[in-house]
């Protein structure tokens, strides 16, 4: 929304009084202008600001929020066609996603999940949040690497707090006409606006570029301006999340429309094991063959190591080999970029899950009188 107006005190009034007669004005736009959400919107920030010069006036604002009617929702029921479209294309701005359901609860480190559910519970507590002048989190940004886990984040957010989740489509969004491309991501966060909701905005990077790259032309750098008007104007009763793997290059006024601001970076080596021996739960593999696996796959991302799991899973079938069998041969195709370190504690990870020295000195490259040193330090014998 727009930023509250700055009163100046007339002379022939008290303050409080020139105050709400700027208040009433503005509400009177906003209303004419058929936006209702943003009515919603504008009026529990003016009960903020009045908390304590009003308390009664900012309590009984809140209570007319609070009570006030959910309007029929584009994102429910028959009315999904009123999804917006592009005017030239005709293409769906928008993919709804009414009842979001993950097959599996997703992994998450204790500092990023602590960081999700803090957003969930503060949506969950939303009611009392506003009784105490106080407002939800409503725009999150993630920053991280491709595979990190953002956008899983934001369907998993969807599916904790019983949302519909609703994804912009860039591809259809981005249209030849620059100056239309504003106008559709308008269409598509009103259209958002409509109802309780997620709303996904991911690579916003692609429409929030930096506006001093000398590069971009100038279609460009207004369509980031007209992004910013967007996130001003949205109203706390619906949660929006942007991601991006490229956090250089947003706008710096972007980062400031965003309250919360969560980091996701690569997966530890623990969080590594944990996701293997999870992907690889039914199958035979034994745990000290598990943890060989999932050091050969650190500094990966949790996409990258689903992708090579879900490989290994189908080459059990059409090969007819054993699950044990498939996972060293994957571990030792993914060994060749390992540190000599690295590969030293992946020898004593497959001498552990049983394998021959001679096996392992060929996958790991570590010499068989070197393995056989450590060997014998570990059992205590020189």
């Amino acid at each position: 929304m727009p930023e509250m107006p700055r009163y100046k005190t007339q002379k022939d009034q008290p303050e409080e009084s020139a105050a709400l007669q700027e208040y009433i004005v503005h509400l009177a736009r906003i209303a004419l202008s058929g936006r209702p959400q943003d009515v919603q919107a504008y009026v529990a920030r003016v009960a903020r600001r009045l908390r304590l010069e009003m308390p009664q006036i900012a309590e009984e604002l809140n209570s007319l929020v609070r009570e006030a009617p959910t309007a029929s929702s584009p994102l429910r029921g028959a009315a999904v066609a009123s999804i917006p479209v592009d005017t030239d294309s005709r293409i769906g701005l928008a993919r709804v996603i009414p009842a979001v359901s993950l097959t599996a609860e997703p992994l998450w480190t204790p500092t990023l999940a602590g960081h999700l559910r803090a957003i969930i519970a503060e949506r969950r507590l939303g009611d009392e949040l506003r009784k105490a002048g106080l407002s939800p989190t409503s725009k999150a940004l993630f920053v991280g690497p491709p595979g990190v886990g953002k956008t899983l984040a934001a369907y998993w957010i969807a599916e904790q707090l019983r949302c519909p989740l609703v994804i912009l489509d860039l591809a259809a969004v981005m249209s030849s006409f620059l100056g239309r491309t504003g106008l559709n991501i308008r269409h598509v966060l009103d259209f958002a606006k409509g109802a309780p909701c997620v709303l996904l905005l991911d690579e916003i990077d692609a429409v929030a570029k930096r506006r001093d790259d000398t590069s971009e032309v100038g279609e460009l750098k207004r369509l980031v301006t007209v992004l910013l008007q967007q996130l001003d104007d949205w109203p706390a009763s619906a949660l929006l999340i942007a991601a991006t793997n490229h956090p250089d290059l947003l706008d710096p006024a972007v980062w400031r429309r965003f309250e919360s601001v969560i980091d996701f970076g690569k997966p530890t080596s623990d969080d590594v094991h944990q996701f293997v021996t999870r992907q690889l739960a039914d199958m035979d593999v034994g745990e000290a063959l598990e943890r060989a696996l999932a050091l050969t796959l650190t500094d990966r991302s949790f996409s990258e190591i689903e992708h090579v799991m879900l490989n290994l899973k189908r080459q059990v079938i059409v090969q007819g080999r054993s699950a044990a069998d498939l996972a060293l041969e994957t571990a030792r195709q993914n060994a060749t970029h390992l540190s000599k370190s690295a590969r030293t504690g992946l020898g004593h990870a497959l001498i552990d899950a049983g394998i021959s020295q001679r096996q392992v000195s060929d996958i790991t490259g570590v010499a068989r009188d070197t393995l056989r040193k450590l060997t014998r330090t570990e059992t205590g014998y020189e």
